[in-house]
Parts: C-alpha cells; sequence; structure tokens
C-alpha cells in the first residue's frame, strides 16, 4: 500500500500502545523482506563503546573533527555549541589533512568532518574543500561530512572530493527551525541543500532529531515527508538528548515510544531506504527501551546499541553486524555484508 505521512503518519502518532505494536509488527516485517536479517551495530570511535558482544578495534578508527574548534554563531536552543566539545578541533587545512594523515597512520578507517555554523547555518567548509579531496585521494580514508546548509559552491566542493556522505539535520515546523536553530525558512532552506546535494549525486544521510521542540514532537513527520521527496542514501532519526549549559538542559527528552512511532512511520514511508536509529539520544535505561522500539519497528541499524538491544535482536531472529564507523554509511555497509 502506499503511505500518506499526513493521514497515517498522523494515525501512528496518535496510535495507543496496541495499535502501535501492530503497525511496528508490519513495518518490521517490511525490513525483513526487504533488507533480510541482518541488524547493522555501529560504534564510531569518537564515542568510547564496549559491550559483552563488541568492543571497539581501536580509538582511531572513526574519529570526528570541527573545522571550526569549539565555534559556533548559530547557538541552538538544544546545544549552544556545547556538542562540539566532544570533536577534535582542526581549524585550518593544513591540521584537517595533517590529522587524518595521522589516522590513516594508526590504521583508522574514515573521518566525521563537522564544525560550527555562521549565523544562517552553513559550516564554513569551502576552504576546506582541496584538503578534504586529498584526505579521499592521497589516504583513502572514508569520510562523511555534517554540512549544515550548503551553497552550490560547497556541494561542487564535496562533490570533487568525491566524500561517501553528507549528514544534514532536517526541521518540518518553520517556528521549531526559528525558535531552536535560529534560521528562518528552514524547512526550505534545508530541502534545497538536499536538492543541491542530490543533484550532484552526493550520498545524502539526512537526520531527523525527535522533540527538537523542547522535548514535545513538532515537525518530525513533516521532516519526513520533505526527505521522501528526494533520493537519500539513508535516514538516520536522532532523539533529543539535554545538555548541560543549554536551554534545555532540563527538559524532558521524548518518550522510547515516542521514538518508536517516528521510526514506524519512517519505515512505512520510505520502505526501501535505509532507516537507523542514530548515536545521539538519551542515554540509560531510555536507550535500552529505545532500542527495543528501534528493533521492533524494522530500523536496519542502531548506534551504540545496548547489550539488551543485542540480546532482543537475535530473539527477533536477527543478526547483528559490528562496525567501527558512522551509521550514515549504511548504504555502502550493506552493499559489502550482502544484506
Amino acid at each position: 500500500m502506499s503511505f500518506d505521512f499526513t493521514k497515517d503518519g498522523r494515525t501512528i502518532l496518535e496510535a495507543q500502545l496496541s495499535e502501535l505494536k501492530e503497525w511496528m509488527n508490519q513495518g518490521y516485517e517490511e525490513r525483513r523482506k526487504n533488507f533480510g536479517s541482518k541488524l547493522l551495530c555501529y560504534s564510531p570511535t569518537a564515542y568510547p563503546y564496549k559491550i559483552s558482544d563488541h568492543k571497539q578495534v581501536s580509538p582511531h578508527n572513526f574519529v570526528s573533527l570541527s573545522v571550526t574548534g569549539t565555534s559556533c554563531s548559530l547557538r541552538c536552543e538544544h546545544c549552544d555549541g556545547q556538542l562540539l566539545k566532544g570533536m577534535e578541533s582542526t581549524v585550518t587545512p593544513e591540521s584537517l589533512f595533517e590529522r587524518c594523515k595521522q589516522i590513516k597512520d594508526k590504521g583508522g578507517q574514515g573521518v566525521l568532518i563537522s564544525g560550527g555554523s555562521d549565523s544562517e547555518g552553513y559550516v564554513p567548509l569551502e576552504r576546506f574543500g582541496e584538503s578534504i579531496q586529498r584526505v579521499k585521494s592521497e589516504l583513502g580514508l572514508e569520510v562523511v561530512v555534517h554540512t549544515g546548509l550548503v551553497s552550490e559552491t560547497t556541494a561542487h566542493y564535496l562533490a570533487e572530493a568525491q566524500i561517501d556522505a553528507a549528514m544534514l539535520d532536517i526541521i518540518g515546523d518553520e517556528r521549531v527551525s526559528r525558535e531552536v536553530y535560529h534560521i528562518e525558512n528552514g524547512p526550505k532552506k534545508m530541502r534545497q541543500s538536499l536538492d543541491i546535494l542530490e543533484s550532484l549525486d552526493i550520498p545524502t544521510v539526512p537526520h531527523v532529531l525527535v522533540g527538537l521542540d523542547y522535548g514535545r514532537l513538532g515537525g518530525e513527520l513533516e521532516a519526513l515527508e520533505m526527505i521522501s521527496q528526494g533520493s537519500p542514501a539513508a535516514v538516520v532519526v536522532i532523539a533529543l538528548s539535554p545538555v548541560r549549559k543549554t536551554a534545555m538542559e532540563n527538559v524532558e527528552p521524548p518518550s522510547p515510544e515516542d521514538i518508536g512511532k517516528v521510526l514506524t512511520i519512517a519505515r512505512f514511508g520510505m520502505k526501501r531506504i535505509p532507516l537507523l536509529l542514530g548515536c545521539a539520544r538519551p542515554m540509560g535505561q531510555h536507550k535500552i527501551d529505545t532500542d527495543m522500539y528501534a528493533i521492533q519497528s524494522g530500523t536496519n541499524g542502531i548506534a551504540l546499541i545496548s547489550q539488551e538491544g543485542v540480546d532482543f535482536a537475535r530473539e527477533r531472529y536477527l543478526q547483528p553486524v559490528f562496525l567501527d564507523v558512522c551509521c550514515s554509511l549504511a548504504y555502502k555497509s550493506m552493499n559489502s555484508i550482502n544484506v
């Protein structure tokens, strides 16, 4: 059946748990039919990770780098630049390439290149274009770029470099974009950025952040519909995890059930697109419960999966496959392991 984001998506959002389970069961069966039984379990080495079933092979395998250090002019309400503190600073093209060379020399597989945005929502990537191209052509590392909004000039640099994936947060609600991200006409600009990237055959991996509206659902359904209008290589769902020293530090995050609803809508709306539960989400029991919903709703992979999630996946006859890279590379992972 065709899936109507407005009608069917709203039905799932408003579903009671018993009804949601029926939807998730259908989504799970769709996933098995279209993708088989492998569950991709990602652990990019920017985050220390160890469970009974898996330990990261090396802290250098897939590292996160920021081309602006801890600087960000956008000052989003949920982050305020705090998340950049978890990335290594490479603020010049020379330092970016040199750090990537060190990673390669230590046996690393790839890097995530990110950074803070200017006041309009663009990460200043253009002057790093040549260095990124060298990282690909000379070092052979996999390169994932968190772009923010993109201009045609930036996109051409990324296309020439042949990056492996471009990640971009997508917001479906104009008010949330304005009040939280401080970007006017955000949904339109985000869709335009995806159009620019996709027109140059750059694999796009849009992210939808559940609960961005101070923990409430608002615009996630519309964001998924926007994404479905293009040709994403994969779709990642993440969730608000309140960060200290931000306006949202005391906000109640969205429930695992609500995250499960968004994942279920994404599964039905984009049946043949790899769907991932990303690493940015609350930890502890919340994470365990969210893993369970993700598995039931038919996701293809989970970043930083809990041991409980692994055990539950096996109970559902799925086969966990562990990869110490960014989950945005799912479209490549699925080809390499014959999913």
